[in-house]
């Protein structure tokens, strides 16, 4: 099983300039009312496909609506042969309800 992040954690991770990549797996339709900057987008179903625009030795945290889809696909990533991916409970939702709350909620 891969790791749980807090969004405080990630928002520490922001705030630091850590280098890692924010993965939205969200569907087009949720990206469109609400996305962090700097997130890249990819949805779920097209993680297979698309593997080779990720870097497998990167830091990745993996975000979706509420945290179910993002620890499928980490754990995907992790089967893949990504060695430091981690999956943000709470997801966007709880991103915006506790961190930026300007932020569109749905």
């Amino acid at each position: 099983m891969i790791e749980d992040i807090s969004v405080h954690d990630l928002a520490g991770w922001r705030d630091s300039g850590k280098k890692f990549v924010l993965l939205d797996v969200r569907d087009a339709d949720e990206v469109a009312r609400v996305r962090l900057d700097g997130s890249v987008w990819i949805p779920m179903r097209e993680i297979p496909q698309r593997l080779g625009e990720l870097d497998r030795g990167m830091s990745t945290a993996v975000m979706c609506h509420h945290g179910g889809r993002s620890e499928r696909v980490g754990e995907f990533l992790a089967s893949q042969g990504f060695t430091d991916v981690v999956n943000v409970a709470g997801g966007i939702d709880a991103y915006a309800a506790q961190i930026e709350p300007t932020l569109a909620r749905y």
